[in-house]
């Protein structure tokens, strides 16, 4: 049977800091530090909501995680300016090597599928944008099941969604929240490490592999 991948998009497939350059023009010499900070909490937002089971969906936790961000960086933004800042996460660019990558692992006849904390119309726009929507047999979201990751239900729903078995599927996400939370479930997971500073989580649960790339992904499995 042919492996299943899934591939988590904000972060992994998708730049989320692609977002930088529209933040120069409002926010100077704070850009990177601002992108960094509201994407981190954009995942808390998610985390705290899953575990309240207060869910509203990825593009309100992103809203939320942006006004929490001006305040921390003493930065007042318009309201049509914070418009436009996320009206720019359904356009954001596709990693240099993401391209190449899938198209590799398609012609493989790999099982490809888009398994995202987005809504599946926000994953959908976002990966027609960046040009690679034609490589994914479907998208899969956890806005059906009103959570986010890593609770266990949305590697569930995945496995259920795509019609694949937890043996011969692997996540393939950027986070090591979501590659641990892959892997509790029963799943592989390849940890794709975007940057020579990131750190794996030390929980005492590791990726089944690591790549630097979705070009070294074909050779890593089996």
């Amino acid at each position: 049977m042919s492996l299943t991948l899934a591939f988590d998009v904000y972060g992994t497939l998708i730049n989320t800091h692609g977002v930088v350059t529209e933040l120069e023009k409002l926010t100077g010499d704070k850009a990177t530090a601002f992108s960094h900070s509201w994407r981190e909490k954009q995942l808390e937002y998610s985390f705290r909501r899953g575990l309240m089971q207060s869910y509203e969906n990825f593009a309100v936790c992103t809203s939320n995680a942006l006004d929490y961000t001006c305040r921390f960086h003493g930065v007042e933004l318009t309201k049509k300016e914070k418009e436009k800042l996320l009206r720019s996460y359904r356009s954001l660019p596709a990693f240099k090597d993401v391209e190449d990558g899938l198209a590799k692992l398609k012609a493989k006849n790999y099982r490809l599928f888009a398994f995202s904390n987005g809504t599946e119309d926000a994953v959908e726009a976002l990966l027609l944008k960046a040009g690679i929507r034609d490589f994914f047999q479907g998208i899969v979201s956890v806005d059906n099941l009103k959570t986010f990751k890593p609770n266990p239900a949305v590697y569930s729903h995945f496995l259920r969604e795509s019609g694949a078995k937890s043996e011969n599927t692997w996540l393939i996400s950027s986070n090591s929240f979501d590659v641990i939370g892959a892997i509790s479930s029963g799943m592989r997971a390849a940890w794709v490490r975007r940057s020579e500073s990131a750190i794996f989580d030390p929980w005492g649960i590791e990726p089944t592999t690591i790549v630097e790339n979705l070009g070294e992904l074909d050779e890593k499995l089996s």
